[in-house]
């Protein structure tokens, strides 16, 4: 049976109680790694020789900070001064970074111990965690299935129990599917709410960093610590940031959620409807207005994203050429070295989509797949818009299926770009949006539910999320 989990809440509470200290906490999770990771595969780099120097630095920090002495490990294309920065990319192989982005900073400052880097598909472009160039990561519930994509390193070492928090990054679904695959909670906030400084980027108008965590107070705790205006990224939204914390109790009485129908259509596995469906049977018993809505456009949301994310894929990923860092083939020229170095650098999906976005803005193209792209973004924004009108928040199911085997989908990209037909749109809408688990489907594997909100209202996201957590329970790990 599942064991009850460790929360960076309750690690804390112990911490100011002076139950237990952050060695003893940090250590804990530290000897978790060591018995399952080699199960799990889930981190990259652990950082274990800096955690010392990490340690002593809290002697001289207020006991206040948000995340005093709370272990956390972030995805591996997130940078972190010093270590290795690698986007589970041979061609960055060697690259340590000579700065920290801005989320690790505050990681730093909110007294957060990092403690590795967790493995993803390669520039997060996947959905399973198998594009990855050095190791396969498996799904805590079921070793022979995915965790989800790409972030699933840093999904699978929550639910696994190796650390009580971590941070993944959400282009396309690429934080909340695998929160749905592992049993977590996962949430991708506004567009421009976490800045993107020290995210290597794979499509700079979808990006966003955002949590991974076993509750929905520990989310809230930890998006309250790396929200926030910044000077460094253009995109950053200058807004106040809440008390996310402060407001879970809100509970969700009056509360208009809307259930969109054309996120319960063909393909959605009948036992994720079924949980799905029962996950809203229960906000409704707890006060909540459940109404259907209408969100006419969802239907060319994977085509749209397919040609957005790749066209910003090509663009971004031309700066990998060999020249200033990481992998350099060895060559007679300058252009056949480029060519060489990204042959042999960079995996088959990331060709692929190089290849796609880079047909996508060519000359007689550009016009006909990009612009109109870019105007149906447009109209998918637009149904957001007018259903927030009428809702407080949408629900729908975060995965159309539960976690599939591995190796079942690698050779398949079409049906692999499926595992995110219900969170792409909120990406290409800039929205809010979180996963968080309903149910234990057929057979015994994690369902999520996904909410969705306006526009910088996380806080509302956190507070149904929350409502709905304490009527089920939770959260469980599962036996490893």
């Amino acid at each position: 049976m599942p064991r009850t989990a460790t929360t960076a809440t309750e690690l804390l509470n112990r911490y100011r109680s002076g139950a237990l200290s952050p060695r003893d906490g940090v250590g804990h999770f530290l000897r978790r790694q060591e018995a399952v990771d080699g199960k799990v595969s889930a981190f990259l780099d652990t950082c274990r020789e800096g955690i010392e120097t990490q340690l002593k630095g809290l002697e001289s920090m207020d006991k206040s900070v948000p995340l005093w002495g709370v272990p956390v490990a972030v995805k591996d294309n997130i940078v972190v001064r010093g270590r290795k920065t690698r986007c589970a990319s041979k061609i960055l192989e060697g690259f340590e970074s000579p700065y920290d982005a801005t989320v690790v900073r505050k990681l730093r400052q909110a007294g957060a111990i990092l403690c590795g880097t967790t493995n993803m598909d390669e520039f997060a472009f996947g959905s399973s965690t198998e594009n990855s160039a050095f190791q396969k990561t498996a799904n805590p519930w079921d070793l022979t299935r995915v965790p989800g994509g790409s972030s699933g390193g840093s999904a699978a070492a929550v639910a696994a129990g190796e650390i009580p928090l971590a941070l993944g990054s959400d282009t396309g679904g690429s934080i909340r599917q695998p929160a749905s695959f592992c049993g977590v909670v996962g949430l991708k906030p506004t567009y421009g709410r976490v800045s993107r400084y020290g995210l290597v980027a794979f499509a700079s108008s979808l990006d966003q960093i955002g949590p991974l965590a076993l509750t929905v107070r520990d989310a809230a705790l930890l998006l309250g610590v790396i929200a926030g205006w910044d000077p460094m990224d253009s995109t950053s939204a200058d807004m106040p940031v809440p008390d996310y914390v402060k407001t879970l109790e809100g509970g969700v009485q009056g509360l208009r959620i809307g259930i969109p129908q054309e996120y319960f259509g063909e393909g959605l596995d009948a036992g994720v409807r079924e949980n799905v469906e029962l996950a809203i049977d229960t906000l409704r018993s707890l006060g909540a207005q459940c109404d259907p809505v209408s969100m006419p456009h969802t239907q060319y949301a994977i085509s749209v994203y397919y040609i957005v994310a790749t066209a910003e894929a090509s663009s971004n990923l031309a700066r990998f050429d060999g020249v200033q860092y990481g992998l350099r083939s060895s060559s007679e020229n300058l252009l056949d070295m480029y060519c060489r170095t990204r042959d042999e650098g960079f995996g088959m999906e990331v060709k692929r989509r190089v290849l796609l976005g880079t047909y996508v803005l060519s000359s007689g193209y550009y016009d006909a797949y990009y612009l109109k792209a870019l105007r149906v973004r447009s109209l998918i924004k637009r149904d957001f818009d007018e259903a927030f009108k009428r809702v407080d928040v949408l629900a729908t199911p975060t995965s159309p299926t539960v976690s599939f085997r591995l190796g079942e989908k690698i050779q398949d990209p079409l049906t692999m770009y499926l595992s995110d037909i219900y969170t792409i749109s909120t990406n290409l809408a800039g929205v809010p949006a979180i996963s968080i688990p309903c149910a234990a489907g057929d057979p015994s594997l994690p369902v999520g539910l996904q909410l969705l909100a306006k526009p910088f209202d996380e806080a509302t996201l956190f507070r149904v999320a929350h409502a709905y957590e304490t009527k089920v329970g939770g959260p469980f790990l599962p036996d490893l």
